[in-house]
């Protein structure tokens, strides 16, 4: 499965985490197809909870998010996070600007965790640079 998420934006998240490591382009994949997976599933719940209210749209509630933040707060760009909501939900439903725009916080917060903690993992290798076995190195742990 291809990634949909640039890596530019899941790098410089890895980045503002990362104080003086480098941060490997594997690393930036890794969480990339990470966040990717993850906001799959999320939509997939969503999807059943639009359902349940008889709706083919997901919104933000749908996501679990009451106030949506303004769009230009994100790291993560939005048509990808569309692309993502939709790679396992039936192409009958449709995903609401607001909706997007929560995803997209849902799995930035999510991403900053997990490059949280690939940063310490490096740090306890002893390494320069994040890579890519840090982030699947925290799932390992974590999952």
């Amino acid at each position: 499965m291809s990634v949909e998420l640039p890596f530019a934006p899941v790098d410089a998240i890895i980045r503002q985490n990362a104080g003086e490591l480098r941060v490997s382009a594997g690393a930036a994949e890794a969480l990339a197809r990470r966040i990717q997976d993850h906001g799959a599933e999320l939509a997939i719940d969503a999807a059943d909870r639009a359902t349940a209210d008889g709706r083919k749209t997901l919104m933000a509630e749908d996501f679990g998010v009451q106030q949506v933040v303004d769009r230009d707060e994100l790291f993560l760009p939005i048509a990808p996070i569309d692309r993502i909501a939709r790679l396992r939900i039936d192409d009958r439903y449709r995903v609401a600007m607001d909706a997007r725009i929560a995803l997209a916080d849902i799995l930035e917060d999510y991403a900053v965790n997990v490059a949280s903690a690939a940063v310490k993992l490096a740090h306890h290798a002893d390494r320069r640079t994040v890579q890519s076995e840090d982030i699947e190195t925290y799932f390992s742990l974590f999952e």
